[in-house]
């Protein structure tokens, strides 16, 4: 068993900490207001914890406060159309999150009317919602008894037992042990656990002398903490390599494309590109022009990098059809997620 001694957690030192230091945030209910019996809105949380999938809270803020301006309430986000979703998304990277979350919205109206289910298990039956996704909304919302486990809160148990092995051996002996700490307050000691891996026991820096765990921590004990949790071995990125032309009219309009409605980046705006394959191929332009190479742009995706050559030149617009010519000024409105922009700041548009 790679956990040998899963001691409990102390939840009230914890929930003690969380009183004094919870972070301001604009989906929370804060300790005390929850005390007072203000209950969160499952919305709001549910919308912030899929926009947090692989995001800082830094940078889902400004996305938070702009969908909840847009659409309040999920019926609102439930009858938009996921082209202004996907728009609104452009630049959270992960784009299969913005389909889910619309499908999502929409089988709440549509199954529950409107309002969520209560449970980690009922909450995992909606598109998009996975164990840690419908075990957070249930705790935060609901209180529902049941262990909420991050990659924030991977990196605190590791610490808390000095794990000997990579997080992802012991996953499970991990939740459980996580389970068998959690209080009555489920919400809040949830929170305060992603809190103490969000800015106490940070991947850098671990300040153990004003964390609550620090008493039963076995990596604090030993002054270890910055050891764990164990990496496991790397695996080499594999590289794919493309072409992506840009292309603009008399007027200086850029021609546009939405990709297939399924695959990476299914749904999203582009510029016309290549097969991205292994071996670079030549650059098979997509009509004669007077084509100018403007170098490359290089996007690291979850499984891979990519390499693309930009391409740039001016074509008679007649000779394109299938796609939307877009004024220059008019770019930063369309759903072009970070990697095409990338290739239009290459091209000398952005």
């Amino acid at each position: 068993m790679p956990l040998s001694d899963p001691h409990r957690i102390d939840s009230a030192a914890v929930l003690g900490w969380y009183d004094r230091h919870a972070r301001d945030l604009p989906w929370r209910v804060a300790p005390a207001d929850r005390q007072r019996g203000v209950r969160p809105d499952p919305y709001r949380v549910w919308l912030s914890e899929v926009m947090l999938q692989q995001t800082t809270v830094a940078a889902v803020r400004k996305y938070f406060l702009r969908f909840t301006d847009l659409w309040p309430e999920v019926a609102d986000l439930a009858a938009a159309p996921l082209d202004a979703v996907l728009r609104e998304w452009a630049g959270l990277g992960y784009y299969a999150r913005a389909r889910n979350l619309h499908a999502c919205a929409q089988a709440v109206v549509r199954e529950h009317g409107g309002a969520f289910p209560t449970s980690s298990a009922e909450l995992q039956r909606l598109p998009g919602i996975g164990a840690y996704t419908g075990a957070a909304i249930a705790a935060i919302c609901f209180d529902e008894q049941i262990a909420v486990l991050d990659g924030n809160l991977d990196r605190v148990l590791a610490r808390y037992y000095a794990l000997d092995v990579p997080v992802r051996e012991a996953k499970e002996d991990l939740r459980a042990a996580l389970q068998a700490s959690v209080p009555e307050r489920a919400g809040d000691f949830a929170q305060a656990m992603m809190d103490l891996g969000a800015t106490i026991c940070a991947p850098r820096v671990a300040s153990c002398l004003v964390c609550p765990l620090q008493p039963d921590c076995a990596a604090a004990r030993a002054g270890e903490a910055l050891l764990y949790p164990v990496k496991p071995e790397k695996t080499e990125r594999p590289v794919r390599r493309g072409h992506a032309f840009v292309m603009t009219d008399a007027a200086g309009d850029v021609y546009l494309q939405s990709r297939p409605h399924k695959g990476l980046l299914a749904g999203m705006t582009e510029v016309p590109n290549s097969d991205w394959g292994v071996e670079p191929d030549g650059p098979a332009f997509p009509l004669d022009a007077d084509w100018r190479h403007r170098g490359q742009v290089v996007h690291v995706f979850t499984h891979f990098r990519l390499e693309l050559e930009v391409w740039s030149a001016r074509v008679d617009g007649a000779m394109l059809d299938g796609g939307w010519w877009s004024e220059p000024a008019a770019l930063k409105g369309e759903a072009l997620p970070t990697l095409f922009r990338k290739v239009l700041a290459r091209a000398g548009l952005d």
